[in-house]
Formats: C-alpha cells, sequence, structure tokens
C-alpha cells in the first residue's frame, strides 16, 4: 500500500483534500448537537431526574443570571430601579428571550438579599445554551452592563453567558501547532520535513472533528469531547507521522533511494504507528467498561482522530514524500550526501553518552528516578472527585463575579442547590425535618404536580465543599429513610456527587482491564514476561505522578496564578478515566518505540547490556522530540477557555514529560540492565502457545542481487574482499559500512593498506553495503548472502556518478 501511495500521490492527496472539504461542508450545514448527558443507571440522582421529567417536563431553553449589588443603599431603591427595570424589560423584548423573572415583580421578594444590597434576575432563552446565537448573548450582556454606574455592579452567570468568554476556537490548536512546528524545525533542519507532520496532524484532526460534529446528531457526544478529540489526535497525529519521517530521512542519509526508503520506513516504522494507534484505541473504547453514557461520546470522538491519524500517516504521508522526493532533506544534508556519501548508523553524541551512563550506574539512576516519581505522586493521596463550575472561571470573569455575587447574597449554596424529588408522602413533614437539619440554610417545596413534590434545597456550603457532599448522604442516609417518605435527592451537585462515587468505585476494575491487555500486547510482541511486567509497573507509576501533579495544580492551587487559570477545586470525575485510557496509549507508544529496538538487537546478539545501551542511544533522541511536542500541544489547551480541556492537558503534558524524560531514558534502561537477561525470559512452554505478532517486519530480500553473488542457502559469517581503483591500485583508509535493508548499521571497517576488509554479517539475508573514501565517488549496493563467505571487490572510479545520489 505504501508503494501504491507513494507512486500515485496526486490521486490520494485529491482523495484526501476531498474527504476534508466534503465533510467540513457537510458538518457546516448540519451543525452541531452536542449534549451533556450526566445521568448514571441506577444511582439516587439519576431517578430524582426521571421524576422531575416525568411531573415537570424541562423547559427548551436555557435560564441564566443577571446579578447586580449596590455598594451603598438599597437594590430597591428608586435610582437603582430606574436604570435595572428598563434594561430587563429591553432584554424581554429580544428575538430570543423567552421570559424575564425580575425581583421586582410581584412574585421576585425572594430574589433580593436579605440586607438589600443584592438582587439577580433570571433571563430564559428560548434555545439550550448551544443553540442560543453568541450576537443575542452579546446583547443581554451589553444591555446589562449599560445600566451600571459608580456604585452599581452588574455581572452575569449561566451557561449561555459562559460560551461568548471563551476564547476564539482553534487559539489552542494554533499555538500548540505554531510550538510542534518550531520544534520539528529545530530537530529536521528543514522546513519541507517540518511541514508534514504538521498537514498530516492537520488533515487527520480535520477530518475527526467534522465527522464528530456529524455523528453528534444521531449520539449523544459531550461538548468537551471535541476538545478532548483535538487534544490527542494533534498529538499522536505530529507523533505517528514524525516516526516515519524520521525513519526516512535516516534510509536516505544510509543511502537508498527515495522510493525504496519511504516502503521501508511505513513497513517498519508504519507497523509500529498502526500498533501503537491500536493499542490508543483499545485504551480508550476501554472507557465503555465504565458503563457511563457520558463517557460514550468522548470515546466516539477519540477513537475517530486516532484512527484518522494513523489513516494519514500511513496514507497521505508516502504521497508527500513522493512529492518531496530528495527535498525531505535539508539543502545541507543533501550537500554532504553528495560529498562523502551514506552517513554511519553508530549514534553519537549526548544520547550515546547518556546511554553509556545509564549502563555505568544503574542502581543510582533507577533509584534517583523511582525518589523523583515517588515525590511528585504523593498529592494523589488527597485527590478528590467531583465538578467544576462557574466559581472556578477566572477572577476576571462576568461569570466568576456573578458567582460570587449570588454567594455573598444568598449564601454558598445557592449556586449549587439540591432537589429532594417526592413521589406522593407526607411533604409537609419531610420538608419540616429538612429544614432542621445540619447544614441546610434553605427549603422551598414547589406545588406538586402528578403526585410529585419538589422540595429545593440550598446548603450552607459551595458545591464543591466536602460538606455539601456530607449532606447529600445525610438527607439519603437518615433523613429520607426515617421521614418513611419515598423520596430521591438529585440536582446538579448530587449527580456529579454520584459520577464521582461510581468513578472511583470503577476505575480500579479499569485500571486493571488495561494494565492487563497492554502486558498481553507486550508479552506477545516481545516474547517475554519481564518486559510487559515493567511496562504495566511505570504505567502506574507515570499516571500517579501525573496525577500528583493534577491535584498540586488545580486542587491545592499551586500555580494557578502564574499560568492563568481560576480557583482551585476538585478534579473533574470523568478526568481520571479518559487521561488513564490516552496516558496508556501513549506510553505503550513510547515503550513499543524503545524496546523494539532493544530486542532487535538483542535477537541479533544476545547480549543485554548491548540490547539495552544501543537501544536507548538510537531511540532516546526521537523520543524525546517527540514528548517535546506532545507536551507543546497539550499545555497549549490552558488557552482553550475549558477548565476541563486545561486539566487534560496540564495533566496529559506532565504525564508525558515524566514518561519520556524520566521513565523512558531513565527509570526503564536502568531496571533492565539490572534484570539483565531475564528481561527476555519467557518459558518455553508458552513461547509455543503464543501467536507471533511482530511490531517490525523481518528484514525483506531485495529482488535485485549483485550479479557476482552466489546463490546458496544457509548461513553466512562475513563479506570480504578488496577496495580497488580502475586501474587495480588499492584504496587505503576507505569505510565499508554493511546495513541492514531497515537502515541498522551491523558491522563498519576501514579497507588496510593493500585495500582488503572484511564486514561481519549476522546472518543469511540481503543487506546494503556502502562504500566512502576521500576523492572517490561514494557507493551503496545492495547484495545478497548465502551460506558461505561471500567474496566481493569493490571498483571505485573517480569519474563515476555518485551511485549513492
Amino acid at each position: 500500500m505504501a508503494r501504491w501511495c507513494y507512486r500515485h500521490r496526486l490521486v490520494v492527496l485529491l482523495l484526501w483534500v476531498g474527504a476534508l472539504l466534503g465533510l467540513g461542508f457537510a458538518g457546516s450545514a448540519a451543525g452541531t448537537n452536542y449534549a451533556d448527558t450526566f445521568t448514571l443507571p441506577n444511582t439516587d440522582s439519576t431517578r430524582a431526574y426521571a421524576l422531575m421529567e416525568k411531573a415537570f417536563p424541562e423547559k427548551s431553553g436555557d435560564t441564566d443570571t443577571v446579578v447586580w449589588k449596590v455598594d451603598d443603599g438599597s437594590v430597591r431603591d428608586d435610582s437603582v430601579r430606574s436604570r435595572i427595570e428598563p434594561a430587563l424589560e429591553e432584554i424581554g423584548r429580544m428575538k430570543g428571550v423567552g421570559d424575564v423573572s425580575s425581583p421586582y415583580a410581584a412574585q421576585g421578594a425572594t430574589q433580593i438579599s436579605e440586607n438589600g444590597r443584592i438582587a439577580y434576575a433570571q433571563v430564559t432563552f428560548t434555545e439550550q445554551a448551544n443553540g442560543v446565537p453568541k450576537e443575542l448573548v452579546q446583547d443581554v450582556v451589553d444591555t446589562s452592563q449599560d445600566a451600571e454606574r459608580a456604585g452599581l455592579q452588574v455581572e452575569l452567570g449561566g451557561q449561555a453567558i459562559t460560551r461568548i468568554q471563551e476564547p476564539p476556537t482553534g487559539i489552542a490548536e494554533m499555538v500548540g501547532i505554531m510550538a510542534a512546528a518550531v520544534v520539528l524545525f529545530l530537530a529536521f533542519g528543514s522546513l519541507f520535513a517540518m511541514l508534514l507532520p504538521l498537514v498530516v496532524a492537520i488533515a487527520a484532526l480535520g477530518t475527526g472533528l467534522m465527522a464528530t460534529s456529524l455523528l453528534s446528531h444521531v449520539t449523544d457526544v459531550p461538548e468537551v469531547a471535541p476538545l478532548l478529540g483535538s487534544l490527542i489526535g494533534l498529538g499522536v497525529g505530529i507523533d505517528y507521522a514524525l516516526f516515519i519521517v524520521t525513519r526516512h530521512r535516516r534510509g536516505i542519509l544510509r543511502g537508498m533511494k527515495p522510493e525504496e526508503s519511504a516502503v521501508t520506513a511505513l513497513n517498519t516504522s508504519g507497523r509500529a504507528v498502526l500498533f501503537a494507534g491500536g493499542t490508543v484505541c483499545i485504551a480508550l473504547a476501554g472507557m465503555l467498561v465504565m458503563n457511563m453514557r457520558f463517557l460514550d461520546g468522548v470515546v466516539v470522538a477519540t477513537s475517530l482522530t486516532v484512527v484518522l491519524s494513523v489513516l494519514a500517516a500511513t496514507t497521505l504521508l508516502p504521497a508527500l514524500l513522493g512529492m518531496l522526493g530528495m527535498r525531505v532533506l535539508s539543502r545541507k544534508q543533501r550537500r554532504r550526501l553528495a560529498a562523502t556519501g551514506p552517513e554511519p548508523a553508530e549514534a553519537s553524541g549526548l544520547a550515546a553518552r547518556w546511554s553509556m551512563y545509564v549502563q555505568k550506574r544503574p542502581r543510582s539512576i533507577a533509584a534517583g528516578a523511582l525518589v523523583v516519581m515517588v515525590i511528585l505522586a504523593l498529592p494523589v493521596l488527597s485527590i478528590r472527585l467531583g465538578a467544576t463550575d462557574q466559581g472556578n472561571h477566572k477572577d476576571s470573569t462576568t461569570t466568576r463575579q456573578a458567582y460570587d455575587l449570588l454567594a455573598e447574597g444568598f449564601g454558598p449554596g445557592f449556586n449549587g442547590p439540591l432537589q429532594v424529588v417526592v413521589d406522593g408522602g407526607d411533604t409537609d413533614a419531610l420538608v419540616s425535618t429538612i429544614r432542621s437539619t445540619e447544614g441546610v440554610a434553605q427549603v422551598a417545596a414547589a406545588p406538586p404536580s402528578q403526585g410529585v413534590t419538589v422540595i429545593q434545597v440550598v446548603p450552607t456550603t459551595s458545591p464543591q465543599s466536602e460538606k455539601t457532599d456530607q449532606l447529600i448522604d445525610r438527607l439519603r442516609d437518615d433523613v429520607i429513610p426515617e421521614s418513611g417518605t419515598e423520596a430521591h435527592v438529585g440536582g446538579v451537585t448530587a449527580v456529579f456527587k454520584d459520577f464521582a462515587a461510581v468513578t472511583g468505585d470503577r476505575l480500579p476494575y479499569f485500571v486493571a482491564a488495561i494494565i492487563t491487555l497492554g502486558f498481553l500486547l507486550l508479552m506477545v510482541a516481545f516474547r517475554s514476561l519481564v518486559v510487559p511486567l515493567t511496562a504495566a509497573l511505570m504505567n502506574l507509576i507515570a499516571a500517579a505522578a501525573s496525577f500528583g501533579v493534577l491535584v498540586a495544580i488545580f486542587q491545592w492551587g499551586w500555580g494557578t496564578g502564574l499560568l492563568g487559570l481560576g480557583k482551585e477545586g476538585p478534579i473533574t470525575a470523568f478526568l481520571p478515566v479518559i487521561m488513564l485510557s490516552l496516558l496508556f496509549g501513549l506510553s505503550m507508544d513510547y515503550q513499543v518505540f524503545l524496546v523494539s529496538r532493544m530486542h532487535e538487537e538483542w535477537v541479533h546478539t544476545k547480549d543485554n547490556a548491548r540490547a539495552v545501551r544501543v537501544g536507548l542511544a538510537e531511540t532516546s533522541r526521537v523520543i524525546n522530540c517527540a514528548a517535546l511536542i506532545m507536551i507543546c500541544v497539550f499545555s497549549a489547551f490552558v488557552l482553550s477557555g475549558d477548565m476541563e480541556g486545561a486539566m487534560a492537558g496540564i495533566g496529559l503534558a506532565a504525564a508525558v514529560a515524566l514518561d519520556a524524560f524520566i521513565l523512558r531514558t531513565a527509570l526503564v534502561p536502568a531496571a533492565m540492565h539490572l534484570l539483565g537477561n531475564s528481561n527476555w525470559w519467557l518459558p518455553a512452554g508458552l513461547e509455543k502457545r503464543l501467536p507471533h505478532l511482530a511490531v517490525e517486519p523481518r528484514e525483506e530480500e531485495v529482488p535485485e542481487p549483485h550479479g557476482r553473488v552466489p546463490d546458496a542457502d544457509g548461513g553466512s559469517t562475513v563479506i570480504h574482499g578488496f577496495v580497488r581503483t580502475p586501474d587495480g591500485a588499492p584504496v587505503e583508509g576507505a569505510a565499508l559500512t554493511l546495513l541492514s535493508k531497515g537502515g541498522r548499521q551491523l558491522d563498519r571497517v576501514t579497507s588496510l593498506a593493500d585495500g582488503s576488509y572484511i564486514v561481519s554479517v549476522p546472518s543469511e539475508g540481503s543487506y546494503l553495503l556502502a562504500v566512502t573514501a576521500a576523492e572517490h565517488p561514494s557507493r551503496a549496493r545492495h547484495v545478497m548472502v548465502g551460506a558461505e563467505p561471500l567474496v566481493y571487490d569493490v571498483e571505485l572510479a573517480e569519474d563515476e556518478v555518485d551511485a549513492v545520489n
């Protein structure tokens, strides 16, 4: 498929452009229909909601609040009423506003605080928050705030008001893309190479978001799902393309033709991308085990973007590689390749030095890395799941100001009232009992409908307070059962409490499921019990540390001002499930990329120390580059204006940073050095029963072996011969490098004074022999090695066209 896409690049490009434009047009025409459904089966809040829906069909529109406060006097003063009432009347006449309940109306006395300095009006739109035009919402805000004067403060709160405070759509994505572009340019040194992963990721993300918006019309997709889809789609889309482009560029630099290099890159790193994308999707699908309707839409959006990212990396990317050809390298690299020939495959620089350092001091490095992770994980012991609300918005927002004013005037519990829904029974006695219950500020019963009565209960504490949770438990466990009345506690605060409780109960099973799945996949891929066990432990350590960072920032409030975030509060209840799914998938990506190189070396040498050292030296740079890109992308979602998006972005950025820079480049290799050959142990009986699943295929034979190579079967030990000029003069100091077809260096020698050389060959098969010498064009030839040592003389002609280029 890679070769077909490479050769039919224009067709592939047109198909992707057509899909992107077609989905974009369909998505724009259909619009979106996102729905946040937090109800859970078999919970008390769900039963309360079902009774309310039966007796009091929900209103068609979203209800928002206008709050005002006077510094002196009372909101009842004529000077205040003369400014507020005309504004409320004007809002009531606006097209799209269904009703405005004023505290100055006959039934509005309860909408004025006891001290008379704060009042509120409720504005009910004819549509739900997502359907209210932003222009209408802005008109409501402007009209309300035009009534302000010195000593009179007017603020607005509600879901529709929140929408106009959000930054323009795409800001977070654009910042993340620009940051990733800088990292890619520094890594590749080529503008075209930098653009490749970005184009692939944007194509996958665009089609994914448009498809998600269309799916929102046929299934419940929460409003946060596209944001999470963007977050994971950008991250994996860029990283998957980065792995393939890096392999392709390395192949060209080692003497392969662009087409063969692209096909090899897709047949090796492309397979790893398929494996990694599959594990991410399986991990995301694991959220379905939680049996939470809200998460189903998240699974759809995130899985769809991951699938499209893999599809773009394996189809669109080879087409783009075909269009660029040699321009995937920088001009400097192309000139150096033409002048000096293929590059050696030996890892050098900081990565190689660090790998040697880890091999020499595995105990101290493992201990240091483990101490860092444990310290970062300590805050997770105090994690509290719940929900964010407008009280967590920034101080400067009107929604946060309105929230604080309502709490000041009517009590902190006013922003999250509870609804005790009674199905028949003695309501008056229950109201009286609830009123005398500790933690209750106000109680009011609405007129019954169809035998169902709703009792509005305002707690003395805020919706996010632990004391409010305790009040809900007190009502459910003691007050209602003792009254002998059938009643259920509902409301947004109760729903989120139940959501957090169900999440906490089911989370261990979810973690066990994804860890077990990862263990089995890695065991089959690497034929080992210890490698997957190490990976499972590392995933748990990374998850604990990343959640520790999340608790410290968002729950304890450390650095929220520096990051420009709102007020601290509990961790959103659904976030651990989503983050664990994504973290599991991303950790598997890095583990597969790192250990597959180690496993390849182990298979050839059976030397664990060398396998770990070479694997770390050759993969740490690209892993760190990929991680840096993900960190930039994820961190940019702090700018999304959505608290859940900011939490997910910061949490995943921390997880990726810890995973790549501490676990995969320090703790994992150090542990593997300490474990020695036991890393690769697998019982013989299990070995026979396990299916064979190779992340990367065996090197394939080249159909055009050199004509002088004898056709033989069996093993081989060396290639030997002489390097000479056309007149027979020996060439001393010529560098001969033996490469596998995938571009891995197997041996490198220098010709002696008589021009002779001997290159070690691990086994029969097809190889690439690259020869470079001063004042001679470089040469790269495919050779087929049979059962016997191969005699292969190399002739370097001064006027020969460079075979590599």
